[in-house]
């Protein structure tokens, strides 16, 4: 009951503070994840949480799902259908390559070997636009900008999840299982797609049958249902969670706008709550032999994790494309570790192999500092949008021909998010 009434306590001061953080540099994610620090065994030792206890798992697996779901609903299909092309040069070119830079900065600079430096390469690639709620989630922010980190943050995770299992089973005791288990990994994947794709629609059908019909005050608990359906299914099945809420959530906001509307209101509640809780929990593993326990060579893996690795690689994958500069820069930089590289983590600790707790450390201590960079400067760089249109500074586009005309260039509000 101690973690309950931290809890409680913790989200009261995030309310009372919501306001301001939403116009400075503080933010609820941090304190969430402070609060669980200063009440673990490194400090206050209110509570007693450790790495492979089932209270993390299940926190940080539900907030993930729950993320997801309810990311899912923020894709617009005929928008992405419009606008691919960025999106697809993230997953496909931008996560590959900081895939590969983040493994050969954890081999050469924490000592890892091989296998595990790739292991942890691929937990940290994925990204998740949670902690920078700024950017994906204010209007003045372009259009294509927010869609970019949505889409690639939504995806990101399951395309990671079979890489992390095969390597996995590549560093542990009996190697020839890798190959074993790709089969697996790729059912497992393909079932949460199908889920994810089926649940939605069959919900859907039976609100068109003439005999059944939601009550308005109910309506919000059809998606609700249908989410929590779709968890329990999953794991009973082994199908991939994260994939199939990602996808259930964009079919159900393409094939159910009204269920989309009245379910954002509860779905956004359930999901900070689902997130505040997964922070603290995960706040309160961040002891300082957590800390002690990385190396100074781990510690400049991590930074070049969060300020060159991902900067770089999203850079590198977006040259050529019609994007501003200003939103390729602010793109590569909203790059956060967030859940999924908590769940990701945490069945490498748990999966026995060598170098199991030095992965975990490295992969903790990442995830802690992208948080604290990263949800503190979501808000300016938001603002600083808004600034610029309300001022009437031009947006220089990378996509302005030869013929376009001054005052088109010259006037924010007409040019292309």
């Amino acid at each position: 009951m101690v973690l309950v009434v931290v809890f409680g306590a913790a989200l009261l001061v995030a309310v009372l503070l919501s306001g301001l953080a939403a116009r400075t540099v503080l933010s609820t994610s941090l304190l969430f994840l402070l609060g669980g620090a200063l009440v673990s065994d490194g400090f206050l030792g209110l509570i007693h949480i450790t790495p492979d206890s089932e209270l993390v798992s299940v926190t940080a697996d539900l907030a993930l799902f729950a993320v997801l779901f309810t990311d899912g609903m923020h894709v617009s299909l005929p928008k992405l259908r419009a606008n691919w092309k960025n999106p697809a040069r993230a997953l496909g070119l931008g996560m590959p390559l900081a895939f590969v830079f983040m493994a050969l900065a954890t081999h050469y600079l924490a000592g890892l070997d091989w296998t595990t430096s790739f292991l942890v390469g691929a937990v940290l690639a994925p990204t998740d636009p949670v902690f920078a709620s700024a950017i994906v989630g204010r209007s003045e922010v372009p259009a294509k900008l927010r869609q970019l980190l949505n889409v690639e943050s939504g995806i990101n995770d399951g395309l990671a999840l079979p890489v992390v299992l095969v390597l996995i089973a590549a560093a542990g005791p009996t190697t020839g299982s890798a190959e074993a288990s790709l089969a697996g990994i790729a059912l497992e994947l393909a079932l949460g797609l199908a889920l994810g794709i089926t649940l939605p629609l069959a919900a859907g059908g039976l609100v068109r049958f003439r005999l059944l019909g939601a009550e308005p005050k109910l309506q919000p608990l059809l998606p609700l249902a249908s989410g929590i359906i779709l968890y329990a299914t999953c794991h009973l099945t082994h199908a991939n969670p994260y994939l199939a809420a990602f996808s259930a959530g964009a079919v159900l906001a393409h094939t159910s706008p009204e269920a989309k509307q009245s379910f954002e209101p509860l779905g956004e509640a359930l999901a900070e709550l689902a997130k505040f809780a997964a922070l603290l929990v995960f706040g309160a593993l961040l002891t300082p032999q957590l800390f002690g326990a990385l190396s100074w060579g781990g510690y400049v893996a991590v930074l070049l994790a969060i300020v060159l690795i991902r900067p770089a690689s999203l850079l590198i994958s977006l040259l050529g494309t019609r994007l501003p500069r200003r939103q390729k820069l602010v793109a590569a930089w909203f790059g956060p570790k967030g859940f999924a590289s908590v769940v990701y983590g945490l069945l490498v600790l748990q999966s026995g192999i060598p170098q199991a707790e030095k992965a975990f450390t490295l992969i903790a201590v990442c995830i802690a500092f992208s948080i604290i960079a990263h949800s503190s400067t979501d808000v300016p760089i938001a603002r600083a949008f808004r600034v610029d249109d309300l001022a009437g500074i031009p947006v220089a586009h990378e996509d302005a021909g030869p013929g376009s005309s001054p005052a088109h260039q010259g006037d924010p509000r007409r040019c292309p998010s």
